[in-house]
């Protein structure tokens, strides 16, 4: 069985009232996506995708090591702005085509998650894992190709839907970190 980490690294970003966009926003000296790529590359997966729209995020790419660079393969959403819900399928029909078995999902704002939490869900067998935080849910999420059919086709709420939908398919894992995202200016000061 093959697995395969996914960031969703395409919405605009449209809270973070600054000239650059929060993906590419310096959090302690790096970009706020190459925090959140950095962790995903250290855990085990078979592959690791990212899937752009509103900006171009290779550049924060390259602010990894050579050999980084080449396992990550980038996936653009030409229908990123239509909601996540866009670029999850994105995500899933290269899984399918690249012949995973599931996909462990976060997103590009959440630079605190660490790769401790993307391992954590990745080893759960269940058809959805959703990690928790001190008992609330967030991100990564685990989906098996059992329900990649069962996505949502449009809308903003990704995997959010299916997990609400059908619950007895979910297993919460508890995780270590923080599931904090950067979404606004303040966001960034606050944590800089």
């Amino acid at each position: 069985m093959t697995t395969a980490g996914v960031l969703l690294a395409a919405g605009a970003g449209t809270r973070f009232a600054a000239p650059e966009h929060k993906l590419l926003s310096v959090l302690d000296g790096r970009t706020v996506v190459s925090r959140s790529l950095e962790a995903l590359l250290e855990a085990d997966f078979d592959a690791v995708a990212i899937v752009t729209g509103a900006v171009e995020v290779s550049a924060a790419v390259s602010d990894l090591t050579d050999s980084s660079q080449d396992a990550v393969t980038l996936l653009h959403n030409e229908r990123w702005d239509s909601g996540i819900a866009s670029s999850l399928l994105c995500a899933t029909d290269w899984a399918a085509g690249s012949g995973h078995d599931a996909i462990v999902v976060g997103l590009g704002d959440q630079p605190f998650v660490p790769t401790s939490a993307w391992n954590a869900v990745a080893s759960s067998a269940a058809p959805i894992a959703v990690a928790t935080y001190d008992g609330l849910r967030g991100n990564p999420v685990r989906l098996s190709r059992e329900v990649w059919p069962l996505l949502e086709r449009g809308g903003d709420e990704g995997a959010r839907t299916l997990i609400r939908r059908l619950p007895e398919l979910v297993l919460p894992v508890a995780c270590e970190g923080r599931p904090d995202d950067i979404d606004t200016v303040e966001d960034l000061r606050r944590w800089n």
